[in-house]
């Protein structure tokens, strides 16, 4: 079977190289002292056997940036991203750059009601100004339908690959973090057409659950899960920062191949790593994947 092998954490890697304390901005307040960090990252994810570069672009959003006061600084840093991601490509001599999309606000919050337009003219602006780099375009961590929805609704003008990712409860893979289910993502599909579904930065125990239902939309997918503990109260309150989120000590890389190694055996062709997924992790799974006899594309 042909797999896409997706890289693993981007910006919390980027973050932890960095020796800097995480900020809400997280990894994109990174790449304006260090950025070629952000290259090194991209780098080592390939030599481990991605075949994608997940750009550093998930919080370089313009209501983050303006709660930081440095919206000024919104296309540069979207500039540094694309551009890293390109040189790690291009030094590696192949490999696709797929533009993340995270979602407005923060993550792991579908009670942030942003309003549809609204949020189709943030993530329509995005797409514009990184579609030149980008091979395709990443909605990360959707909690929600309506999180989807924006999102896909302002990657319309794009002819370019749209993959969604959408966030589960940590308890009920076949739920969003909104507690929507996962199956009412249907009609949405359905609508949009994105050219993949992916379930992303949710535990491995529980995604699964949430691949059996996305058999059932007749498009490939596939899944990237996170190494936290969980998801934490803290996390969930104005303007946090990863300090409020512990790393697992029990999913290290062949036990994070191991359910990786599952989802594959059950159709995803799609799959990598989230936060707390870093080379190491990727490299196994290159190497198991081989060995099953599977081609990485």
């Amino acid at each position: 079977m042909q797999i896409t092998l997706l890289d693993g954490s981007v910006g919390q890697e980027v973050v932890k190289r960095s020796g800097e304390r995480p900020t809400p901005l997280w990894s994109a307040s990174v790449m304006m002292d260090q950025p070629d960090l952000v290259g090194a990252v991209h780098g080592d994810y390939f030599a481990a056997g991605a075949t994608i570069a997940t750009t550093n672009t998930y919080t370089v959003h313009r209501d983050r940036l303006l709660r930081a006061g440095l919206e000024d600084r919104f296309e540069t840093l979207l500039d540094i991203a694309m551009a890293q991601a390109k040189a790690a490509r291009d030094a590696h001599g192949g490999g696709r750059i797929a533009a993340a999309l995270g979602p407005l606000g923060a993550s792991y919050r579908p009670d942030l009601n942003i309003p549809l337009q609204e949020a189709a003219r943030l993530f329509a602006e995005l797409v514009r100004l990184t579609e030149d780099t980008a091979d395709l375009f990443l909605i990360e961590t959707a909690s929600s339908l309506a999180q989807a929805r924006g999102a896909l609704v302002g990657c319309c003008a794009t002819s370019k690959p749209v993959w969604l990712a959408v966030s589960v409860k940590d308890d009920d893979g076949s739920r969003l973090r909104s507690g929507e289910p996962l199956q009412d993502l249907a009609p949405v599909l359905a609508e949009f057409q994105p050219a993949a579904v992916l379930i992303n930065c949710s535990r491995p125990e529980v995604i699964g659950a949430g691949l059996e239902i996305l058999q059932r939309f007749d498009r490939p997918f596939g899944a990237y899960a996170n190494g936290f503990t969980g998801i934490t109260d803290g996390f969930l309150q104005e303007a946090p920062t990863v300090d409020a989120l512990q790393q697992r000590q029990d999913l290290g890389p062949a036990e994070y191949a191991q359910f990786v190694m599952g989802w594959v055996a059950m159709g995803a062709t799609i799959v990598g790593g989230c936060c707390e997924v870093g080379p190491g992790h990727i490299a196994e799974l290159a190497h198991q994947l081989r060995a099953a006899g599977h081609e990485i594309i």
